[in-house]
């Protein structure tokens, strides 16, 4: 007989999300100095997307594979827990070791690592709220994660320019160094995201698989025990994407097309030969393994699912061009300088980090306004409203002139991004069974991770043959697709409000 969850108070919500607090110090860390790191290290700005790419693969693979592990684990620590405890570590072990790189490939490793590292810890604290919170609550749940994702980037993404300009640390350094406060950034950084998860860890409680069973909806259990019958023609899919694949890699080589688009190529093939795998396996009928689960999964999510994928798609390929386009694009458009040793050079990049902590703390703001905004128009209005905002804010980018004055687009950027973080997750999460709710919450990064990767592919195609290779111009096609997202809201077509 299905029970409901009970309401869980204010604190027990936010011991449950304090650890996202540790969680974004690293996040933003990366997001908003590896770029910088990069170029110090010898990256021209047509290089930098390719070797962002690192980040979201690690996410493609590791979520779904450590979603998936997640729920069918019960041990002393809990089912979510021991990955909380696992990730963490490692990332902070990471952040010891990307400001020390020495080379840019060798940078580029650290960063495959920190970042495989915080989607071990990151992918379980979404399953948790669905766990432990019943469907009223989510919302709530996920903007408490939002707001504490807010309020550490505030920290974190403004500590080189603390160090700087409180502490009287160096932000200049030799040819290929990097500088001081930088390194002292991400030490800070580290030991502050071990001590958010560990209190995570230790003031909070998890039900046990029996006790999420009896909570599941009929309809839930039914739709899944439905969903197991299902047999998928895997071999069309291969072939599809097989040739789609095969004809890009083929005409890069012969017609001398941009490096980048073998990323996508790749990617096109590589998703072929996992469906062919799939479909070897049905026919063996050899089902019982986590590889086939969770392709399987991949093909019968629930409608839902399907229709924030669009959302996500559009949300997240405007969010990577934003991240790595950031500091290329004020550094040259607005302090007027390409030459990483000069100093407008890096007192721009240090008003980005402030600039990317700044709309953290109007993101930690919109996150106590989100509820209010759903309980008027809805989860569907309230998340369409805030991408526009985010739209208009990144576009602005081109008209204002005066860097001190770019702190006013991070109003709108902050909106868009507290509810990226939150409201997809609230709609989605009400439609899963609690059996699956990790892996599925792992499957739903794919559409986080695939336009990253797409960005990743064609956005340095895209400034190059456009737009004079000026990064300014990333910015503007994050705004356009921001208002791609919001369109894509309004369509799904779900029970939910």
């Amino acid at each position: 007989m299905q029970q409901q969850k009970p309401d869980l108070s204010f604190w027990q919500i936010w011991n449950m999300c304090f650890g996202f607090l540790g969680i974004q110090f690293g996040f933003a860390l990366q997001n908003g100095n590896v770029s910088r790191i990069f170029q110090t290290l010898g990256a021209s700005v047509d290089e930098i997307p390719i070797l962002w790419v690192a980040a979201p693969l690690t996410g493609l693979i590791v979520q779904p594979i450590i979603g998936y592990w997640s729920d069918k684990t019960w041990g002393k620590l809990g089912r979510r827990r021991p990955f909380f405890l696992y990730g963490a570590i490692l990332t902070t072990l990471s952040l010891l070791v990307m400001p020390n790189s020495p080379t840019l490939w060798i940078a580029a490793g650290v960063l495959w690592i920190m970042d495989a590292s915080i989607n071990v810890t990151m992918e379980p604290f979404r399953a948790l709220v669905g766990d432990n919170l019943n469907e009223k609550q989510r919302a709530s749940g996920y903007s408490m994660q939002s707001f504490f994702i807010g309020v550490g980037a505030v920290v974190a993404s403004a500590l080189p320019w603390m160090m700087t300009n409180w502490f009287g640390v160096s932000n200049t350094a030799p040819a290929g160094q990097i500088p001081e406060s930088v390194k002292y950034a991400f030490y800070f950084g580290g030991a502050i995201l071990f001590i958010a998860v560990m209190w995570t860890i230790l003031k909070t409680r998890e039900y046990s698989p029996t006790e999420l069973a009896r909570f599941d909806t009929p309809a839930k259990q039914q739709s899944t025990q439905n969903s197991s019958l299902k047999v998928i023609n895997f071999a069309k899919g291969a072939l599809i994407f097989g040739v789609m694949g095969g004809v890009l890699l083929s005409s890069v080589a012969t017609f001398e097309l941009e490096k980048e688009l073998y990323l996508l190529a790749g990617l096109l093939l590589s998703f072929a030969l996992v469906q062919l795998i799939a479909g070897v396996l049905q026919n063996k009928n050899r089902i019982a393994g986590g590889f086939y689960q969770v392709i399987y999964d991949v093909f019968t999510m629930p409608n839902t699912m399907r229709q924030l994928a669009v959302v996500q798609f559009f949300s997240w390929f405007s969010l990577f061009a934003m991240w790595i386009y950031t500091t290329s694009a004020v550094t040259s458009f607005h302090y007027g300088t390409t030459d990483t040793t000069s100093q407008a050079y890096n007192n721009g990049a240090d008003w980005v980090g402030v600039l990317f902590a700044a709309y953290n703390g109007f993101a930690a703001l919109a996150a106590i306004c989100i509820p209010m905004m759903v309980k008027r128009i809805g989860l569907k209005g309230a998340h369409a409203l805030n991408l526009v905002l985010g739209a208009i804010a990144l576009i602005s980018f081109l008209f204002i002139t005066d860097p001190t004055l770019l702190w006013l687009p991070m109003v709108g950027i902050g909106f868009a991004w507290a509810s990226i973080l939150s409201l997809p997750y609230a709609m989605l999460s009400n439609s899963l069974p609690s059996h699956k709710m990790g892996v599925f919450m792992g499957i739903f990064n794919f559409f986080i991770v695939i336009p990253q990767l797409l960005a990743a592919s064609i956005l340095g195609l895209i400034l190059r043959q456009l737009f004079e290779n000026q990064p300014i111009y990333a910015l503007l096609i994050g705004g356009v697709s921001l208002l791609l997202a919001a369109v894509s809201v309004l369509r799904i077509k779900t029970t939910i409000a």
